[in-house]
Protein backbone atom coordinates (compact mmCIF):
# COMPACT_ATOMS: atom_id res chain seq x y z
CA UNK A 1 0.00 0.00 0.00
CA UNK A 2 1.17 3.43 -1.16
CA UNK A 3 1.56 6.55 1.57
CA UNK A 4 -1.22 8.26 -0.65
CA UNK A 5 -3.70 5.07 -0.83
CA UNK A 6 -7.01 5.54 1.48
CA UNK A 7 -6.73 3.34 4.62
CA UNK A 8 -10.30 2.73 7.03
CA UNK A 9 -9.42 2.13 10.32
CA UNK A 10 -12.02 1.66 13.47
CA UNK A 11 -10.76 2.53 16.79
CA UNK A 12 -13.09 2.42 20.07
CA UNK A 13 -13.26 3.47 23.75
CA UNK A 14 -14.52 1.97 26.70
CA UNK A 15 -15.78 5.10 28.93
CA UNK A 16 -18.78 6.99 27.12
CA UNK A 17 -18.81 9.18 29.97
CA UNK A 18 -15.65 10.44 28.49
CA UNK A 19 -16.68 10.42 24.90
CA UNK A 20 -17.65 14.47 25.24
CA UNK A 21 -14.31 15.62 26.46
CA UNK A 22 -12.56 13.62 23.81
CA UNK A 23 -15.06 14.65 20.56
CA UNK A 24 -15.08 18.52 22.10
CA UNK A 25 -18.79 20.30 21.08
CA UNK A 26 -20.16 19.86 18.45
CA UNK A 27 -17.37 17.34 17.47
CA UNK A 28 -15.03 20.26 17.41
CA UNK A 29 -11.72 18.36 18.51
CA UNK A 30 -12.39 15.70 15.78
CA UNK A 31 -13.19 18.24 13.01
CA UNK A 32 -9.62 20.62 13.60
CA UNK A 33 -8.22 16.69 13.76
CA UNK A 34 -9.88 16.02 10.30
CA UNK A 35 -8.44 19.62 9.27
CA UNK A 36 -5.27 18.97 10.08
CA UNK A 37 -4.16 15.48 9.17
CA UNK A 38 -6.73 15.66 5.64
CA UNK A 39 -8.76 12.71 6.54
CA UNK A 40 -12.18 11.83 7.73
CA UNK A 41 -13.49 11.05 11.48
CA UNK A 42 -17.33 9.87 11.56
CA UNK A 43 -18.68 8.66 15.32
CA UNK A 44 -20.84 5.72 16.10
CA UNK A 45 -21.29 5.59 19.27
CA UNK A 46 -17.97 4.48 21.16
CA UNK A 47 -16.19 4.12 17.91
CA UNK A 48 -14.61 6.58 15.80
CA UNK A 49 -13.94 5.90 11.71
CA UNK A 50 -10.97 6.99 10.27
CA UNK A 51 -10.82 7.42 6.46
CA UNK A 52 -7.92 8.99 4.35
CA UNK A 53 -4.36 8.23 3.23
CA UNK A 54 -2.91 5.57 5.07
CA UNK A 55 -0.06 7.43 6.82
CA UNK A 56 -2.68 10.27 7.86
CA UNK A 57 -5.48 7.78 8.95
CA UNK A 58 -2.93 5.91 10.96
CA UNK A 59 -1.46 9.14 12.52
CA UNK A 60 -4.96 10.51 13.09
CA UNK A 61 -5.36 7.00 15.15
CA UNK A 62 -2.01 7.81 17.54
CA UNK A 63 -3.60 10.98 17.80
CA UNK A 64 -6.69 9.93 19.25
CA UNK A 65 -5.61 7.42 21.66
CA UNK A 66 -3.05 9.94 22.83
CA UNK A 67 -6.07 12.57 23.61
CA UNK A 68 -8.24 9.81 25.12
CA UNK A 69 -5.01 9.10 27.58
CA UNK A 70 -5.64 12.77 28.71
CA UNK A 71 -9.11 12.19 28.72
CA UNK A 72 -9.34 8.98 31.25
CA UNK A 73 -7.04 11.37 33.45
CA UNK A 74 -9.49 14.45 33.32
CA UNK A 75 -7.21 16.19 32.08
CA UNK A 76 -8.88 18.97 29.12
CA UNK A 77 -8.63 18.66 25.41
CA UNK A 78 -8.65 22.06 23.51
CA UNK A 79 -7.10 23.33 20.39
CA UNK A 80 -3.75 23.12 22.11
CA UNK A 81 -3.89 19.77 23.71
CA UNK A 82 -4.75 18.84 20.23
CA UNK A 83 -2.30 20.37 18.31
CA UNK A 84 0.41 19.31 20.66
CA UNK A 85 -0.31 15.81 20.27
CA UNK A 86 -0.33 16.56 16.30
CA UNK A 87 3.29 17.91 16.81
CA UNK A 88 4.24 14.92 18.70
CA UNK A 89 3.46 12.17 16.21
CA UNK A 90 5.94 11.98 13.65
CA UNK A 91 6.02 9.56 10.36
CA UNK A 92 8.45 7.15 12.00
CA UNK A 93 6.11 6.39 15.22
CA UNK A 94 4.21 3.53 15.40
CA UNK A 95 0.17 4.12 15.85
CA UNK A 96 0.09 3.32 19.65
CA UNK A 97 -0.42 5.89 21.76
CA UNK A 98 2.71 7.19 23.37
CA UNK A 99 2.46 9.11 26.89
CA UNK A 100 3.76 12.47 27.05
CA UNK A 101 5.70 13.69 29.90
CA UNK A 102 3.90 15.85 32.19
CA UNK A 103 4.82 18.25 35.28
CA UNK A 104 2.19 17.98 37.90
CA UNK A 105 1.31 20.99 40.50
CA UNK A 106 -1.09 21.59 42.73
CA UNK A 107 -3.17 23.43 40.85
CA UNK A 108 -2.34 22.56 36.90
CA UNK A 109 -1.06 19.61 35.46
CA UNK A 110 1.28 20.44 32.14
CA UNK A 111 2.01 17.81 29.20
CA UNK A 112 4.97 18.43 26.46
CA UNK A 113 3.46 20.39 23.22
CA UNK A 114 6.61 19.76 21.59
CA UNK A 115 9.16 16.59 21.14
CA UNK A 116 11.89 18.85 22.58
CA UNK A 117 9.54 19.91 25.24
CA UNK A 118 9.37 16.19 25.98
CA UNK A 119 13.23 16.33 26.31
CA UNK A 120 13.53 19.49 28.26
CA UNK A 121 10.71 18.24 30.85
CA UNK A 122 12.65 14.46 31.10
CA UNK A 123 15.85 16.44 31.40
CA UNK A 124 14.64 18.32 34.35
CA UNK A 125 13.95 15.06 36.03
CA UNK A 126 16.92 13.81 35.67
CA UNK A 127 19.66 16.30 35.34
CA UNK A 128 20.78 18.61 38.32
CA UNK A 129 21.88 21.10 35.57
CA UNK A 130 19.73 21.60 32.56
CA UNK A 131 20.56 24.12 29.78
CA UNK A 132 17.57 25.31 27.51
CA UNK A 133 18.22 27.26 24.61
CA UNK A 134 16.33 28.63 21.94
CA UNK A 135 13.75 31.15 20.85
CA UNK A 136 11.07 32.83 22.64
CA UNK A 137 7.60 31.35 22.69
CA UNK A 138 8.84 27.89 22.97
CA UNK A 139 8.05 27.08 26.91
CA UNK A 140 11.45 27.23 28.42
CA UNK A 141 11.03 29.50 31.27
CA UNK A 142 7.40 28.56 32.03
CA UNK A 143 8.19 24.96 32.36
CA UNK A 144 11.25 25.57 33.96
CA UNK A 145 8.88 27.23 37.00
CA UNK A 146 6.28 24.75 36.87
CA UNK A 147 9.35 22.28 37.42
CA UNK A 148 10.59 24.47 40.33
CA UNK A 149 7.25 24.63 41.73
CA UNK A 150 5.97 20.98 41.66
CA UNK A 151 9.50 19.88 43.19
CA UNK A 152 8.98 22.40 46.35
CA UNK A 153 5.06 20.80 46.58
CA UNK A 154 6.36 17.35 46.60
CA UNK A 155 9.39 18.52 48.85
CA UNK A 156 11.93 17.51 46.64
CA UNK A 157 13.18 21.38 47.67
CA UNK A 158 13.21 23.59 50.50
CA UNK A 159 12.22 26.59 48.36
CA UNK A 160 12.46 27.91 44.51
CA UNK A 161 14.99 30.92 43.39
CA UNK A 162 14.45 32.74 40.22
CA UNK A 163 17.01 34.96 39.27
CA UNK A 164 17.69 37.32 35.98
CA UNK A 165 20.90 39.09 34.86
CA UNK A 166 19.77 42.88 35.16
CA UNK A 167 20.19 43.96 31.53
CA UNK A 168 16.86 44.24 28.96
CA UNK A 169 17.30 45.75 25.71
CA UNK A 170 19.31 48.45 26.80
CA UNK A 171 16.89 49.60 30.14
CA UNK A 172 18.94 50.38 33.27
CA UNK A 173 17.09 49.12 36.40
CA UNK A 174 18.50 52.08 38.08
CA UNK A 175 16.34 55.25 35.75
CA UNK A 176 13.45 53.37 37.03
CA UNK A 177 11.57 55.26 39.77
CA UNK A 178 10.72 53.61 43.29
CA UNK A 179 12.61 51.74 45.83
CA UNK A 180 14.44 48.21 44.81
CA UNK A 181 11.50 45.79 44.54
CA UNK A 182 9.89 48.54 42.62
CA UNK A 183 12.97 48.73 40.63
CA UNK A 184 12.96 45.39 40.10
CA UNK A 185 9.21 43.83 39.86
CA UNK A 186 8.13 45.39 36.41
CA UNK A 187 11.49 43.68 35.05
CA UNK A 188 10.46 40.08 37.21
CA UNK A 189 6.70 40.30 36.08
CA UNK A 190 7.00 37.26 33.36
CA UNK A 191 7.89 34.84 36.43
CA UNK A 192 5.52 36.41 38.79
CA UNK A 193 2.94 35.71 35.79
CA UNK A 194 3.92 32.30 35.70
CA UNK A 195 4.19 31.87 39.50
CA UNK A 196 0.58 33.32 39.59
CA UNK A 197 -0.65 30.66 36.40
CA UNK A 198 0.57 27.84 38.89
CA UNK A 199 -0.16 29.38 42.36
CA UNK A 200 -2.61 31.76 43.69
CA UNK A 201 -1.24 35.37 43.83
CA UNK A 202 -1.51 35.26 47.63
CA UNK A 203 0.13 31.91 48.06
CA UNK A 204 2.68 33.76 45.61
CA UNK A 205 2.73 36.60 47.85
CA UNK A 206 3.00 34.39 51.44
CA UNK A 207 5.79 32.28 49.75
CA UNK A 208 8.04 35.25 49.26
CA UNK A 209 7.37 36.68 52.36
CA UNK A 210 8.62 33.35 54.24
CA UNK A 211 11.22 32.98 52.08
CA UNK A 212 10.30 29.76 50.10
CA UNK A 213 10.48 31.82 46.77
CA UNK A 214 13.14 34.28 46.37
CA UNK A 215 13.10 36.58 42.86
CA UNK A 216 16.29 38.85 42.61
CA UNK A 217 18.38 40.03 39.96
CA UNK A 218 21.44 37.59 39.77
CA UNK A 219 23.99 39.75 41.40
CA UNK A 220 22.16 39.05 44.42
CA UNK A 221 22.99 35.52 44.38
CA UNK A 222 27.23 36.49 44.92
CA UNK A 223 29.23 34.82 47.77
CA UNK A 224 25.68 32.60 48.43
CA UNK A 225 25.70 28.60 48.50
CA UNK A 226 21.90 27.51 47.65
CA UNK A 227 21.49 24.34 49.10
CA UNK A 228 18.53 22.15 48.48
CA UNK A 229 16.72 24.72 45.98
CA UNK A 230 15.20 24.68 42.67
CA UNK A 231 16.98 28.01 41.11
CA UNK A 232 16.05 29.20 37.62
CA UNK A 233 17.59 31.49 35.75
CA UNK A 234 15.97 33.14 32.95
CA UNK A 235 17.59 35.50 30.34
CA UNK A 236 20.69 34.17 30.55
CA UNK A 237 21.95 35.02 27.39
CA UNK A 238 22.60 38.08 28.73
CA UNK A 239 24.93 37.09 31.50
CA UNK A 240 29.00 37.86 31.04
CA UNK A 241 30.90 34.34 31.42
CA UNK A 242 31.74 35.70 35.05
CA UNK A 243 28.33 36.03 36.04
CA UNK A 244 27.41 32.91 34.58
CA UNK A 245 30.31 30.80 36.43
CA UNK A 246 29.40 32.64 39.20
CA UNK A 247 25.90 31.60 39.36
CA UNK A 248 26.83 27.76 38.59
CA UNK A 249 28.94 27.42 41.33
CA UNK A 250 26.15 28.13 43.86
CA UNK A 251 24.82 24.76 43.44
CA UNK A 252 24.81 23.57 47.29
CA UNK A 253 23.75 20.16 48.58
CA UNK A 254 20.23 18.73 47.27
CA UNK A 255 19.86 21.59 44.50
CA UNK A 256 18.96 21.95 41.21
CA UNK A 257 19.46 24.44 38.16
CA UNK A 258 17.75 25.56 35.11
CA UNK A 259 19.30 27.69 32.93
CA UNK A 260 17.05 29.15 30.04
CA UNK A 261 18.23 31.69 27.44
CA UNK A 262 17.99 32.59 23.90
CA UNK A 263 21.11 33.68 22.29
CA UNK A 264 19.51 35.31 19.13
CA UNK A 265 18.23 37.94 21.99
CA UNK A 266 21.80 39.28 23.29
CA UNK A 267 21.57 42.85 24.78
CA UNK A 268 24.96 43.29 26.49
CA UNK A 269 27.15 45.99 25.32
CA UNK A 270 29.00 45.28 21.90
CA UNK A 271 32.16 43.58 22.43
CA UNK A 272 31.40 41.20 25.92
CA UNK A 273 30.30 37.43 24.92
CA UNK A 274 27.34 35.94 26.36
CA UNK A 275 28.08 33.68 29.03
CA UNK A 276 25.43 31.89 28.08
CA UNK A 277 27.37 30.67 24.86
CA UNK A 278 30.52 30.25 26.67
CA UNK A 279 28.16 28.07 29.19
CA UNK A 280 26.73 25.70 25.79
CA UNK A 281 30.65 24.89 24.81
CA UNK A 282 31.97 24.36 28.25
CA UNK A 283 29.64 22.16 29.57
CA UNK A 284 29.17 19.80 26.80
CA UNK A 285 30.57 16.49 27.64
CA UNK A 286 29.97 17.40 31.60
CA UNK A 287 28.19 14.41 33.28
CA UNK A 288 24.82 15.78 35.17
CA UNK A 289 24.30 18.35 32.54
CA UNK A 290 21.57 18.31 29.83
CA UNK A 291 21.85 20.88 27.11
CA UNK A 292 18.38 21.17 24.75
CA UNK A 293 17.99 23.62 22.06
CA UNK A 294 14.68 24.26 20.47
CA UNK A 295 13.87 25.64 17.60
CA UNK A 296 10.63 27.85 15.78
CA UNK A 297 9.52 24.62 15.09
CA UNK A 298 8.35 24.23 18.63
CA UNK A 299 6.99 27.85 19.56
CA UNK A 300 3.68 26.80 21.33
CA UNK A 301 2.18 30.55 20.97
CA UNK A 302 0.08 31.77 18.34
CA UNK A 303 1.73 30.29 14.89
CA UNK A 304 2.22 33.86 13.54
CA UNK A 305 5.12 34.17 15.81
CA UNK A 306 6.85 30.89 14.83
CA UNK A 307 6.51 32.88 11.00
CA UNK A 308 8.15 36.16 12.63
CA UNK A 309 11.02 34.21 14.08
CA UNK A 310 11.68 31.91 11.19
CA UNK A 311 11.51 35.83 9.17
CA UNK A 312 13.72 37.47 11.68
CA UNK A 313 16.22 34.49 10.93
CA UNK A 314 16.60 34.48 7.72
CA UNK A 315 16.52 38.03 7.48
CA UNK A 316 19.81 38.29 9.80
CA UNK A 317 21.43 35.21 8.29
CA UNK A 318 20.93 32.76 11.17
CA UNK A 319 19.54 29.15 10.72
CA UNK A 320 18.37 28.07 13.83
CA UNK A 321 19.75 24.42 15.09
CA UNK A 322 16.87 22.10 15.52
CA UNK A 323 19.84 19.63 17.38
CA UNK A 324 19.24 18.52 20.82
CA UNK A 325 21.64 17.37 23.80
Amino acid sequence: MTAKARHDIEISFDNNRLLPLLYGEHNANLVRIERQLGVKLATRGNVVSIAGPAHSAETARSVLSALWLRASNDEPIGPAEIDAALRLKTPAEAPQATVAPVIRTRRKTIAARTATQSIYMRAMENSELVLGIGPAGTGKTYLAVTQAVAALQNGQVDRIVISRPAIEAGERLGFLPGDLREKIDPYLRPIYDALNDLLSPEQVEKRIETGEIEIAPLAFMRGRTLAHCFVVLDEAQNTTTVQMKMALTRLGEGSRMVVTGDPGQIDLPGGIRSGLNDAIEILRDVEGVSIVQFNDSDVVRLPLVARIIRAYAKALGACPDSSTQ
